[in-house]
């Protein structure tokens, strides 16, 4: 099976072998099994340490190839590591590619074993990110590989480590690579996998005593073995031919850059629609679960390609960029499988070669350009080749999203460079996968530890200050918030304990609304499914959300079988939402389908307050996809789209505070308590147990879910099809009110049933403004406005059940209608 193939050996599309010149002219040989041949050609390079350049036909780097036979050559070596570990070991595998020419090797090797995650090296650092291991590449042109995983602890397992290079010359790189893992994470069982292995007996030799040295087992995979032969004084030969035929000059088959000239040449950008938060590839780790995703998001997007290609193209080419291998190759083999084109694929790469227009050899041409991904390492050229001459119709070149800057569209730029040799250029740019910033921020918190729902219901990105003293009396907090002394959210308002007349109205209240609540739940939540998210994740505005977000959690359950997420956040009217909420739920779930829910609108503060805040986070974070439109029980203000009603009636999780919010206070946010790190924070009364409801008012809605399916299915019907757009009409009435009483502010006049009860809670109020000939709705009002002292005034045009006035320029003692004190 052993043969020299200096003479020419297998002859290549034009009838000879690619390794013939530098074979003639340097006396090299390649010696091992029959198609080593059909596997590599040689070049010549410009590297101090080695002359010459074993070309591979089948990687996809230097030379245009069909993507299925690239795809398939990794496959296949997949499928027999796969074999060779068996089922139960390959599940525990990690595989890890070498930047940059086997990075989509790696891939498809991944592919074949099918079970294992994907990491390969890469050059390029991430601010901020942690290597995970790193190691030299001897005798490359760039020698320094970083390893960047997301996951810290993709590497920490004991499961056996598969390394995927494109050849294997001395086999230092990979002894380079187990001896830096090794030390950090030790395992007992290393498969070497390359399309080629290229090492003499003593390099062999070398990784089996490795072995031993660390008492692990080293198996080796390749589809083909040999070495090569290099007479004395080849490095000095090789250094002497590359300076002879390397001489600057252009065209089409020309290997210095060239500035295009000629015709002008369409270049077309277009957007395959990339799967939101996919990987575009393996640089900080590719899942099974990934690959899962790209299969089924291949076709669609190489029928984008497809359109984008004049009907006239038969040979089109597929581009990739140096690490950048795998995703160009996926397209291309889709493509290639869904159009009568014929399609081939290569990639550029960093690596010099010398470029000759010979068929014995196997690099034809080379088009240069400048780097155009702010490596680094710095600036410098980059290179494709055998594109120039090689008369394509098209060339569709892939970039990701940070490669795409002003140096690939310069004049003397990668697109430019291209356009001067086919009819029409395509840009593909796929978004760069960005690791998500390390975070020190917390899990969720949970009940029972934290709030008396049970822990599946809700999880608040909140932090406990539970032993806190935070509480100041009502007067006090009203006067230092009027004063601007202080924000309301600095402190936390003496928790209201109901009278036993007022928790009978409570339960009377919810016996009669407890229908037509879960009829409102019921609508709103369809409406998320129908026209937000099929699988949305619910996020409640801390805390009077937070009842709403777990019925509609309920209802999705009852209705559907989904079990869906639900957080609860902070906002702070004035201060914005919490941004380190917004950071964890951004790396745990697509913003997309997050929907933020929140019991009731009154003027619309908080819809605004929302909007504002998600915009300042997009421009501070970059961060997009959340969609501020809040998704509300009732909608009295007209100030949202997404709502169950628009009906001014009680909710009963209005009438009382923590104890039917979970035993959890009002949000915090004081600078001393929270650190720029820190979610906001929020007390649990855990003392209050006694009095609490918050299930049993849950369950008391909850149960009436199945009494009004049809109710909601109507009144779902309706929204969908009616005109929901917010008309602001009630921040138009609190406008007018503000002016007509002399209040002067806004802030101190809140409307609606529930806003109404949160005065008479929480703050000083001045006057209640109730509708004429409003009924039941406004028995706890009435309760509570007459045990404050605080006077109810009957208007005949107003747009809520209620309005709640706070005594403006508030100072202590002044706290009825006409001034005087009252006893609360």
């Amino acid at each position: 099976m052993n043969k020299a193939v200096n003479d020419g050996g297998r002859p290549g599309p034009d009838g000879v072998w690619s390794g013939t010149w530098v074979a003639e002219r340097l006396g090299v040989e390649l010696v091992g099994d029959d198609q080593l041949t059909d596997l590599l050609g040689l070049a010549l390079r410009r590297n101090p340490k080695r002359a010459h350049l074993l070309v591979s036909h089948v990687l996809g780097k230097h030379v245009p190839q069909s993507p299925r036979v690239v795809y398939d050559h990794g496959l296949a070596l997949g499928r027999r590591v796969r074999e060779l570990l068996g089922t139960e070991e390959a599940s525990r595998a990690v595989v890890l590619g070498y930047a940059e020419t086997a990075t989509g090797l790696g891939h498809c090797v991944a592919d074949g074993i099918g079970l294992a995650p994907y990491l390969h090296s890469t050059r390029r650092p991430v601010p901020g990110l942690t290597p995970a291991g790193g190691f030299e590449e001897s005798h490359s042109h760039a020698t320094s590989h970083l390893l960047l995983p997301e996951n810290p602890g993709l590497l920490s397992g004991d499961g056996p480590l598969v390394l995927v290079d494109d050849e294997f010359s001395t086999g230092n790189t990979i002894l380079n690579t187990i001896r830096d893992l090794h030390a950090r994470y030790p395992r007992g069982r290393y498969v070497v996998v390359a399309l080629v292995d290229m090492r003499s007996p003593k390099d062999a030799d070398r990784l089996d005593a490795f072995a031993r040295e660390i008492d692990a087992r080293v198996d080796l995979v390749a589809a083909a073995s040999g070495t090569v032969h290099l007479p004395e004084g080849v490095l000095e030969k090789g250094q002497a031919l590359v300076a002879r035929f390397e001489m600057p000059h252009s065209g089409a088959r020309g290997t210095a850059r060239s500035t295009p000239t000629g015709p002008q040449r369409t270049i077309k950008r277009i957007d395959l629609h990339w799967p939101h938060g996919l990987p575009d590839g393996g640089r900080h780790g590719f899942t099974p679960a990934h690959r899962i995703r790209l299969e089924a998001a291949l076709p669609s997007m190489a029928a984008h390609l497809a359109q984008a290609l004049p009907a006239t193209a038969h040979r089109v080419h597929i581009l990739g960029f140096e690490e950048l291998m795998y995703t160009p190759l996926r397209l291309a083999h889709q493509l290639e499988q869904t159009t009568d084109a014929q399609v081939t694929y290569s990639t550029t790469t960093r690596s010099p070669v010398l470029a000759v227009d010979d068929p014995g050899y196997a690099i034809r041409s080379r088009i240069t350009f400048p780097a155009h991904d702010t490596p680094a390492d710095g600036p410098g050229d980059r290179y494709a080749y055998n594109i120039a001459g090689a008369g394509f119709d098209a060339v569709i070149a892939v970039v990701d999203s940070t490669a795409d800057t002003p140096e690939l569209h310069a004049p003397d730029g990668l697109l430019a460079q291209l356009a001067a040799h086919t009819e029409q250029v395509v840009l593909v740019v796929v978004p760069s996968h960005t690791p998500e910033r390390p975070s020190m921020l917390p899990e969720p918190l949970r009940g029972p530890a934290f709030s008396s729902y049970a822990p599946e219901e809700v999880g608040w990105l909140l932090q406990d200050l539970s032993d806190v003293t935070l509480e100041a009396p009502t007067e006090e907090r009203e006067e230092a918030i009027q004063s601007g002394g202080a924000h309301y959210a600095e402190s936390l308002p003496v928790e209201y304990q109901p009278s036993e007349q007022y928790q009978e109205l409570f339960h009377a209240a919810l016996e009669t609304s407890a229908g037509r609540i879960a009829q409102a739940v019921g609508a709103v939540t369809e409406l998320v499914l129908a026209e937000r998210s099929p699988r949305p994740v619910l996020v409640s505005l801390a805390r009077a959300g937070t009842p709403v977000g777990v019925l509609m959690r309920r209802w999705a359950q009852f209705r559907h079988g989904l079990d869906l997420p639900h957080y609860a956040v902070s906002i702070v009217r004035g201060r914005g939402i919490d941004a380190n909420a917004l950071r964890w739920l951004a790396a745990h779930h697509d913003p997309r389908d997050v929907v933020f829910v929140d019991g009731w609108t009154g003027k619309g503060a908080i819809t605004r307050e929302l909007a504002d805040a998600v915009k300042e986070f997009e421009d501070s974070d970059g961060i997009t996809g959340f969609d501020p439109e809040i998704a509300v029980l009732a909608d009295p203000g007209s100030c949202v789209r997404t709502y169950g009603t628009r009906e001014d009636f009680l909710i009963p999780s209005a009438c009382l505070n923590s104890t039917v919010s979970g035993l959890i206070s009002r949000t915090v946010l004081r600078a001393d308590l929270v650190g720029a790190d820190d979610f906001h924070g929020a007390k649990f009364y855990r003392e209050l147990a006694g009095a609490d409801v918050s299930v049993a008012f849950l369950d008391a809605v909850a149960g009436r879910f199945p009494e009004v399916v049809d109710a909601v299915d109507a009144q779902t019907k309706e929204l969908l099809s009616g005109d929901r757009a917010p008309t602001w009409e009630g921040w138009a009435a609190v406008e007018r009110i503000s002016e007509e009483y002399g209040i002067h502010d806004v802030n101190l006049v809140k409307p609606g049933v529930g806003e109404t009860t949160r005065v008479l809670l929480r703050r000083v109020p001045w006057k209640i403004l109730a509708k004429a000939g409003a009924g039941a709705d406004l028995d706890h009002v009435r309760l509570l406005a007459e045990q404050r002292g605080v006077p109810v005034e009957e208007v005949a045009e107003l747009p809520y059940t209620c309005v709640g006035l706070i005594h403006p320029k508030y100072t202590r003692g002044a706290t009825g209608a006409d001034g005087r004190a009252v006893n609360v």
